[in-house]
C-alpha cells in the first residue's frame, strides 16, 4: 500500500497559434461526420485518440504539446489541416442548392425533443437506434439549413460499456463523464449570463442548466440538474440515461417536455412547430397549454393551438412499450399545473387516456395534443394506426390521421470513405447533392466491378482487423488462452478476407431473435461446416441491464460460440458501440436481422450496411418491407401472425436456412478467375443504387418538412393571429359537435340499384338527422372502388353528397353518381364532421356510417 493521498491535475498543452482552430473542429459536432476532421486528430497520436473514445475536445486537453509544435511545422499536416478547414468553412458558409423547395417561411422554427442524441461515440448520451435516429435528424437539417433547435437532456451517466465474461455474462459499467470534455458550453442569453430555468416537482422546485452543443448549422440545447443548488436526489434526475425508478423516469421527462419549453423561452427562441420524437417529451404539451392558458385563452383552444402545430412520432411496435404512469403519480406532480389551467383533474387525465383503472399514457399525451403523427416505416404505420386506434374510435385504422414517414440514415456519416473516394472519382463530386437522385445512382452499377471488389475487401479487411483485437482484448481478459484464441479467430483474418462473413449487430431484445440462427442446429451445422465455403457469423450487441432475457441470448450466442464443432465460426464481440457499428456495417458480407414480424419499427442498420455494399437477409419487416426490390439483398417471409411462437420460429428459421444453403454461399463462392463472384458484385451494387436514395436522413427530413412541419407551421400562424381567433372557433365548434354527435344517424331514402349501364347515371338520396348540427358541420359521402376476391374494398374513390333540404334536425343529402369503372364494384355512405380549420378531416375521431 502507497503512503499519502494521491492528487490528480491535468496539464493542458498550448495549442500554436498555426493550429488554434483545432479548438473550433472540436467544438461543432460537424466532426461527427466528417472523416477528414477525425483523421486529422488521429494522426498526431493514435494511441491518446483510441484512448480518449475519439473525442477532439479530450484530445486537445491531453496531447503532448510537443506533437502540437511539430505539427505545426509539418507540411504535410498543415496541408490537411488546410484542407479540413476549407471543407469546414465552405459546409457554414455555403448556401444550400436543393433540387426542390422547401416551404418553410420566414420566422418558421422546428424545435426537436427527444430524450436521447446519438452523433458519435464521443458524446455518450444516447443508448441506441431512437438516439442515433434523432442524431441523424439533427445533421439532416443541418445540411439543409433550416430553422431549427434540438432540446434533449445531459447526462452524466450515458448508456453502460459493456464486457462479455467467460461464462457469457453481460458486465455493465457504467462511467461519470467529465462535461468539460463534451463539445458543449453553458446556454447564454445575449446579455452573456447563463440561462438556469426553474421545474416544479412535488413540494420543490428543481433548478435545471441549460447547455449548448453546435452541430454543424444548428444549436442543441442539453437540460443538466446536477447543481450545488439542487437537493442530493434531484441532482440525480439527469445522472444516468433512462435510469432510476418510474419517479426518476417521470421527473426526466418533466425536466425534458416542460424544462425544454422554458429554457426555448429564456433563450428568446419562438418556434412555430414542435416535434415530440417518441413519448418521453409529450409533457411540452401540458406547458404549452398552460402558458397560453396563463395569457387568458381557454383550455380547448389553447389545446387546439397546441396541437395544430405539434408534430408526434412514435417509434414502439407494441402498446407495452409506451411510457405511462399511475394516476395519483400524474397528479402529485401536475396538480398545480391543472390548477393554473383552471380545468378539472379529468381533463388533464383524458389527454393521457388515464381513468377507469386506466394509467395516465405519454403515447396518448402526445396523440391528443398533436395533430401531425407518424410511424416510421410503412408497415409500423400501419401497426401503430391499429394500437392507436382508440384516439379515433370511429374511424377505421387505415383512414387515420397516423401515417409514416420512413426512417433514414445519414449518408456523410454511415459511408464508408472508402466508398465516398471512390464515388467522387467515378460518379463525381456531385453525389452528394443527388442523394435523393434514384437515376442517378443507377450510375454505381458502371462502376468496374474489380474496383468495387477492391473497396469492399478493403473495408472487410478492416473490420475484421477490429473484430481480431477488440476479440483478443476480451480473450485474454476472461484468462482464455492463445491457443483457443487462434482457433477462434481463423476465419476472421484480415490479410486473407475470402471467408463469407455475415454479420448481426443490434440491441439484444427479445423481439429481435439474436438466437434464431440456433433453431435447428443440425440444419445449421450442414451449412456451416462446409471447408470448401467456410461461414463466419459475428454478433454483438447490449441487452438492457433490466433484460434478463434479453442477457440470456448473450449467454447462450457465447455457449455457441465455445462448442468444439463450432469454434471459429461464431464471434461474439463486446462493447457494441458507435465505433464497432461504422465497422461491421461496412466490412460484412451480409447483414443479418430477423425479429418478429411486426415487430420492428424500422431498423436502420441494415439502411447503413446497404448503402456499403453489404448485401442484407432480413425478415421483410420494418424499413425493408419498402427497401426489398428482388434483386438488392435476400428477404425471410415472416410466418403467419396467427402461428404460435414456436412455429413462427420454425417456420422464420426454415426461411433463413434455406436462403444461406441455397443462395447466400453458393452465390458468394461462385468466383471467377480474379477471385470474386460478379453476381455477388452485382448484387451489392444494387443494393447501393436501390437504397441509398430511398432511405438516406435527407430524403426523411424533406419528407418531415413537406408533409409535417410546413404544415404545421402554417396552422400555427393561422391559429394564432387575431388573439388566437381560429382556434377560439374550433374549439367551440368542437364541443358543439361532440355534444350532439351521439344523436347522428343517417338513413337511406331511395332503393338501391343492382345494376346500371356503363356511362348511366343513378341518383342516391340520405336523410341524415343532424341533432341539431348544420349541414355544412357535416360532410356525407360515397366511398366506392372495386371490391377484390377476399371481398374488400380497393381503390376507393370519395364523392361527396350536396346538401338538398333540410327539416327540422333533419337534411336530404343527394348524389347523381356516375361510376367510371365496369364490373362488380362496392360503396358505401358515411357522414362525419367538417371544418375547414381541422387540420386532418378526421382528427375527430367521429363518423356515422349507413
Amino acid at each position: 500500500m502507497r503512503p499519502g493521498t494521491p492528487f490528480v491535475i491535468e496539464v493542458n498543452p498550448r495549442i500554436p497559434r498555426r493550429l488554434a482552430r483545432l479548438t473550433e473542429l472540436s467544438e461543432n459536432l460537424w466532426y461527427t461526420w466528417d472523416q477528414a476532421t477525425r483523421t486529422l486528430f488521429a494522426r498526431l497520436h493514435p494511441g491518446l485518440w483510441d484512448a480518449v473514445g475519439h473525442n477532439p475536445k479530450a484530445f486537445l486537453k491531453r496531447v503532448d504539446e510537443q506533437r502540437l509544435v511539430d505539427a505545426a511545422e509539418d507540411h504535410v499536416f498543415l496541408g490537411n489541416y488546410n484542407r479540413v478547414l476549407s471543407a469546414f468553412d465552405t459546409y457554414m458558409s455555403e448556401p444550400l442548392r436543393l433540387e426542390d423547395h422547401i416551404d418553410l417561411k420566414p420566422g418558421d422554427l422546428i424545435a426537436y425533443f427527444c430524450a436521447e442524441y446519438g452523433f458519435h461515440e464521443s458524446f455518450p448520451i444516447y443508448s441506441g437506434g431512437l438516439g442515433i435516429l434523432a442524431g441523424d435528424h439533427c445533421k439532416s437539417a443541418s445540411d439543409l439549413r433550416l430553422p431549427f433547435v434540438a432540446v434533449g437532456l445531459l447526462y452524466r451517466q450515458g448508456y453502460f460499456a459493456q464486457r462479455i465474461d467467460n461464462d457469457g455474462n453481460q458486465i455493465a459499467t457504467y462511467t461519470d463523464t467529465d462535461f468539460d470534455d463534451l463539445p458543449i458550453e453553458p446556454a447564454r442569453r445575449e446579455d452573456g449570463s447563463e440561462v438556469h430555468i426553474h421545474v416544479e416537482m412535488p413540494g420543490r422546485k428543481v433548478e435545471v442548466k441549460v447547455w449548448m452543443a453546435q452541430v454543424g448549422h444548428i444549436k442543441l440545447y442539453l437540460l443538466d440538474t446536477d447543481l450545488p443548488a439542487n437537493r442530493p436526489e434531484d441532482r440525480y434526475i439527469t445522472h444516468q440515461l433512462y435510469g432510476g425508478d418510474r419517479h426518476t423516469r417521470i421527473q426526466q421527462e418533466i425536466v425534458l417536455g416542460v424544462g425544454g419549453v422554458r429554457a426555448l423561452e429564456q433563450l428568446g427562441i419562438k418556434p412555430s412547430v414542435y416535434h415530440i420524437n417518441e413519448g418521453h417529451a409529450a409533457f411540452l404539451v401540458l406547458e404549452r397549454i398552460r402558458r397560453l392558458v396563463k395569457s387568458g385563452l381557454p383550455f380547448h383552444a389553447a389545446l387546439e393551438a397546441v396541437a395544430a402545430s405539434t408534430v408526434f412520432t412514435t417509434h414502439t411496435p407494441v402498446p407495452a412499450g409506451h411510457d405511462h404512469f399511475a394516476e395519483e403519480m400524474i397528479w402529485d406532480y401536475f396538480g398545480a399545473c391543472c390548477s393554473d389551467m383552471g380545468v378539472a383533474r379529468e381533463e388533464i387525465m383524458r389527454l393521457g387516456g388515464a381513468g377507469h383503472g386506466q394509467d395516465f399514457n405519454m403515447t396518448k399525451l402526445a396523440l391528443h395534443g398533436s395533430r401531425h403523427h407518424n410511424g416510421v416505416s410503412r408497415i409500423h404505420g400501419e401497426v401503430s394506426s391499429r394500437i392507436c386506434a382508440d384516439i379515433w374510435p370511429q374511424v377505421s385504422p387505415h383512414e387515420s390521421p397516423m401515417t409514416y414517414i420512413t426512417n433514414g440514415v445519414h449518408v456523410p456519416t454511415v459511408l464508408a470513405h472508402e466508398w465516398q473516394d471512390l464515388f467522387d472519382t467515378k460518379l463525381g463530386y456531385e453525389w452528394r447533392r443527388r442523394l435523393r437522385d434514384v437515376e442517378f445512382w443507377k450510375r454505381v452499377e458502371d462502376i468496374p466491378d474489380n474496383q468495387f471488389w477492391a473497396v469492399h475487401q478493403t473495408l472487410k479487411a478492416q473490420m475484421l482487423h477490429t473484430v481480431r483485437y477488440r476479440y483478443t482484448q476480451q480473450h485474454l481478459r476472461n484468462h482464455g488462452s492463445e491457443a483457443h484464441l487462434e482457433r477462434m479467430l481463423k476465419h476472421a483474418n484480415a490479410l486473407d478476407p475470402n471467408v463469407l462473413t455475415i454479420g448481426f449487430a443490434r440491441r439484444f431484445a427479445t423481439y429481435k431473435r439474436a438466437t434464431l440462427l440456433f433453431e435447428n442446429m443440425d440444419w445449421l451445422r450442414e451449412i456451416v461446416h462446409d471447408a470448401k465455403r467456410p461461414v463466419l457469423f459475428i454478433f454483438a450487441g447490449k441487452a438492457h441491464p433490466a433484460d434478463k432475457p434479453g442477457q440470456e441470448l448473450i449467454r447462450r450466442i457465447h455457449e455457441i460460440t465455445r462448442t468444439p464443432e463450432f469454434e471459429g465460426k461464431f464471434l461474439l464481440v463486446e462493447g457494441y458501440d458507435l465505433g464497432l457499428a461504422r465497422r461491421l456495417v461496412s466490412g460484412c458480407d451480409v447483414w443479418l436481422n430477423n425479429p418478429i414480424y411486426p415487430l420492428e419499427a424500422s431498423g436502420t442498420s441494415g439502411m447503413k450496411a446497404g448503402m456499403n455494399g453489404v448485401i442484407n437477409l432480413s425478415v421483410l419487416d420494418g424499413w425493408w418491407g419498402e427497401g426489398y426490390d428482388g434483386s438488392n439483398g435476400w428477404a425471410i417471409r415472416p410466418a403467419p401472425e396467427y402461428y404460435d411462437e414456436a412455429r413462427r420460429n420454425q417456420e422464420d428459421a426454415r426461411g433463413l436456412y434455406e436462403l444461406l444453403q441455397d443462395h447466400v454461399i453458393p452465390l458468394y463462392y461462385r468466383r471467377n478467375e480474379l477471385g470474386f463472384s460478379p453476381e455477388w458484385v452485382k448484387m451489392a451494387k444494387r443494393s447501393i443504387a436501390t437504397l441509398l436514395p430511398r432511405f438516406n436522413s435527407t430524403r426523411m427530413v424533406v419528407e418531415y418538412v413537406n408533409r409535417f412541419y410546413a404544415p404545421a407551421s402554417r396552422q400555427w400562424r393561422r391559429y394564432s393571429e387575431n388573439g388566437f381567433a381560429a382556434a377560439r372557433t374550433l374549439a367551440e365548434w368542437k364541443a358543439r359537435v361532440r355534444e350532439a354527435w351521439g344523436g347522428v344517424s343517417i338513413r337511406r331514402l331511395d332503393e338501391p340499384r343492382r345494376r346500371i349501364t356503363y356511362g348511366e347515371s343513378m341518383e342516391l338520396k340520405v336523410a341524415v338527422n343532424l341533432n341539431g348540427l348544420n349541414p355544412e358541420d357535416v360532410r356525407v359521402e360515397l366511398l366506392i372502388g372495386r371490391a377484390s376476391k377476399n371481398g374488400q374494398e380497393r381503390d376507393l374513390q370519395a364523392v361527396p353528397f350536396h346538401t338538398d333540404s333540410c327539416s327540422g334536425n333533419e337534411c336530404l343529402f343527394t348524389l347523381e353518381l356516375t361510376p367510371e369503372l365496369c364490373g362488380r364494384l362496392l360503396y358505401r355512405v358515411r357522414v362525419y364532421p367538417w371544418h375547414e380549420l381541422l387540420t386532418h378531416p378526421f382528427e375527430t375521431g367521429l363518423m356515422v356510417w349507413l
